[in-house]
């Protein structure tokens, strides 16, 4: 059975930002790429964010599907700092992904576009630890609570130890961002945020 126009176009968005994760997503690119008219991604996807958040949410489901948070042998504690830890990709993978990210948002004058990708790129990144708390919270181990705030707060520390571990350090970093990591669970665990 084939795929579907739908299924078309988020497979040649998703392979698009997997070659270049700054990439806008122009419609006409992704329609070209899909092999559809531009008519019918609109059909779809009313918009570019809407193209590019459906895209990022499914990346984020394909992956994200054996999360241990759902692992209830393990302490939610643990569960949501190795949740959080998955987002920390090692070393030099984790500086060149910080240059990208220099390269396409930072280096170039701002456009909507641009603005666009990147705030995209924070949604998803929002919605991805927004859903780890609400598995928390439906199984008791978190209270009920503004998990936007919650996540927000949580990728702030991410994305000081991701740019911490981008850059030159030594061998104690690790046990500092596991210890930074786990302050940061139970903050947010004990309800203080």
């Amino acid at each position: 059975m084939g795929s579907s126009t739908r299924d078309k176009i988020l497979i040649a968005a998703a392979e698009m930002l997997g070659e270049d994760a700054g990439s806008t997503l122009s419609v006409r690119a992704v329609a070209a790429r899909a092999g559809v008219s531009t008519g019918s991604l609109r059909h779809f996807f009313p918009t570019q964010r809407a193209l590019r958040d459906a895209v990022l949410a499914g990346i984020y489901d394909y992956i994200a599907s054996g999360d241990e948070i759902h692992d209830r042998s393990i302490p939610a504690r643990d569960r949501l700092a190795g949740c959080l830890r998955q987002v920390l990709t090692p070393g030099g993978e984790l500086r060149a992904a910080w240059v990208k990210v220099f390269e396409a948002f930072l280096v170039p004058e701002p456009t909507g576009e641009t603005d666009a990708a990147y705030l995209a790129m924070e949604r998803e990144g929002l919605r991805r630890v927004e859903s780890w708390l609400a598995v928390l919270v439906r199984e008791g181990a978190l209270p009920e609570g503004d998990n936007t705030r919650r996540a927000r707060f949580l990728n702030t520390v991410l994305n000081g130890l991701s740019i911490e571990r981008a850059l030159p350090h030594d061998d104690a970093l690790l046990t500092s961002e596991t210890e930074t990591l786990y302050g940061a669970v139970d903050a947010v665990l004990e309800g203080l945020l």
